[in-house]
């Protein structure tokens, strides 16, 4: 679990962390070498889940190694599923990280939202709806592994 004490807004308790895939921790279809060390980092304080619709059909072989749970649903559904999914998780214990503009109704529920800007580029409509924003799926873990870059971007 993950506690974070935010001046302004009070005790963040998180347990899971949902990632959505290609764009956030996969570009065209392959894992970002730095996200694969941080998320394995990660798997100590929470449980990890990666959304996708697999698009270049390599999730299962990219996060063979990772040993996180990782859900896949038709393109045409990936709105909703992701937003089902943090839903039977619990929001309230769950940070969510994308990119994309399926990502948003996920963001709307979920305790802590955080928009990744890789190489695969950001919905402008995604950050509207965004806790954090950051230039790498690196930068994004970093802030959720400390908790005083977790403070200083979210206090009030």
């Amino acid at each position: 679990m993950l506690i974070y004490n935010i001046p302004g807004i009070g005790k963040i308790e998180i347990d899971n962390i949902v990632f959505d895939y290609n764009g956030t921790i996969a570009v065209d279809g392959k894992l970002i070498d730095d996200a694969k060390v941080l998320i394995i980092k990660l798997k100590e304080y929470a449980n990890i889940h990666i959304l996708t619709a697999d698009t270049y059909g390599t999730v299962e072989k990219e996060c063979a190694e990772l040993g996180v749970k990782v859900a896949k649903f038709p393109k045409e559904m990936a709105s909703l599923s992701k937003k089902e999914i943090v839903e039977n998780l619990g929001p309230e214990k769950t940070i969510c990280v994308g990119n994309g503009f399926n990502d948003i109704e996920m963001f709307k529920i979920c305790k802590i939202s955080i928009a990744i800007i890789e190489n695969e580029g950001c919905s402008g409509k995604l950050l509207a709806h965004s806790d954090i924003v950051t230039k790498s799926i690196k930068d994004a873990i970093k802030v959720i592994l400390n908790e005083n870059r977790m403070k200083a971007t979210l206090r009030n």
